[in-house]
């Protein structure tokens, strides 16, 4: 129980933290935060970061078996993203940005992959397989979020391609890692026991 107290206080650490400096970057006019579509951010990340564990209490119905560790998780790299703004990573750290996709991708999937490995896919392969696409597929729908909030309107239009494209193949690959660590992690786990 204190571990999952503990995971509950990390993930609402997490999510305050990060609204903290979207409240920031929407209303402080500071120029890291010039055209990056922080006022489109400031509603889409609480939300997409409370999303998945309110619709596992909304199937769940019980509060106390709500796995906080894959939701901190999935919730870090929204704060990781928003940090490397604030902190001006972006312009100032030039492989800020591929690191931050790999990383970041790598966690977000390692979270949703404890989720997935509860149902105790088999074979274990395929679970491997199912979190590195949702990986792929959550790249991709996330460069098409950048180019419709800020890229397409911005000043980063001419290098965008490429961009887009090695932070899709990043994504991908922190996935796979992601699924590997879920692979080795729950691979002797009962899928009765709390898993995250």
């Amino acid at each position: 129980m204190q571990l999952r107290s503990t995971a509950f206080r990390v993930a609402m650490i997490i999510l305050a933290l990060t609204v903290a400096q979207l409240a920031l970057g929407a209303f402080a006019g500071l120029q890291q935060y010039e055209g990056k579509g922080f006022g489109y951010r400031l509603v889409v990340y609480p939300f997409l970061m409370l999303l998945v564990p309110a619709v596992w209490w909304w199937r769940t119905r019980d509060a106390s078996t709500l796995p906080w560790g894959a939701f901190a998780l999935i919730m870090s790299p929204f704060f990781i993203d928003i940090t490397g703004n604030t902190l001006d990573l972006y312009d100032s750290f030039e492989p800020w940005d591929n690191v931050n996709h790999f990383v970041n991708w790598m966690l977000l999937l390692w979270g949703c992959g404890l989720l997935i490995a509860r149902a105790d896919v088999q074979p274990r392969w395929l679970l491997v397989f199912g979190i590195t696409g949702l990986g792929a597929i959550l790249a991709v729908a996330w460069e098409l979020g950048e180019w419709y909030t800020f890229i397409r309107r911005g000043t980063e239009l001419d290098g965008a391609y490429e961009d887009t494209l090695s932070d899709e193949l990043l994504g991908t690959l922190g996935a796979f890692i992601g699924a590997m660590i879920v692979h080795w992690t729950t691979r002797t786990t009962s899928t009765k026991s709390p898993v995250g």
